[in-house]
């Protein structure tokens, strides 16, 4: 049997594909709520922040 090896480009794409993927979400809401919404930079990064407007989207 022979033995298959890993190439240094396929450990890099299954690590920085999902810190990319991480990043753009990050900044997408970060621009979303500064930018779109004129809020505070610093209530980004609050937990009652994010749970309030998961609270507003899937209210019963």
């Amino acid at each position: 049997m022979k033995k298959r090896r890993v190439s240094t480009w396929a450990i890099i794409q299954w690590i920085m594909i999902p810190l990319l993927l991480v990043a753009a979400l990050a900044s997408g809401l970060v621009v979303g709520y500064v930018v779109l919404g004129k809020k505070e930079f610093s209530d980004v990064l609050l937990w009652s922040t994010w749970k309030h407007v998961y609270d507003l989207v899937f209210a019963p």
